[in-house]
């Protein structure tokens, strides 16, 4: 069996719920994962949108929620998870807004694909104090024995 992200909230390249973006409550959308590769010591959750700022002409890929060390023998992670609910041992990176926790999608026009992306590494990763993307990127390498990913929709009504 392979590693597998899903979430009761939207299907693969479904919509995203407005809840869970910044037109709603901007909590994050529940996510369960099953299938973990024998060995993992450590999970790594990165959400990110590859189409910022327009699908049409994307410059950049906007980080929406880094997560780090979560405990392999998690199932995953309710809606709107607090970082004070998150499983024992579990470390924060800082998303594109320049703090840690959950931004929901937000885009400035058009329709964006929302990565939710999870690794199970062999390892647990050292205290990073608060990585960007790049710098936890950078400690996986090497250390990851499966992935998944899960793909959400979203536009904004104008």
């Amino acid at each position: 069996m392979s590693l597998i992200l899903t979430s009761a909230a939207f299907e693969h390249h479904g919509l995203i719920p407005v809840r869970h973006t910044c037109d709603g409550d901007d909590v994050s959308p529940p996510l369960s994962w099953a299938g973990m590769p024998a060995g993992a010591q450590s999970l790594v959750l990165i959400v990110d949108d590859p189409d910022a700022p327009d699908p049409e002409a994307p410059k950049m890929t906007w980080v929406h929620w880094m997560l780090y060390n979560l405990p392999p023998h998690s199932l995953g992670l309710t809606e709107g998870v607090a970082a004070r609910e998150l499983p024992a041992g579990t470390l924060q990176g800082v998303n594109d807004w320049g703090r840690t926790g959950y931004g929901g999608p937000c885009p400035p026009v058009g329709r964006h694909r929302y990565f939710h992306k999870l690794f199970a590494l062999d390892t647990r990763l050292p205290e990073l104090s608060h990585p960007g993307k790049a710098a936890l990127e950078k400690v996986m390498q090497g250390h990851i024995l499966a992935h998944a990913e899960l793909v959400g929709l979203y536009q904004r009504r104008r």
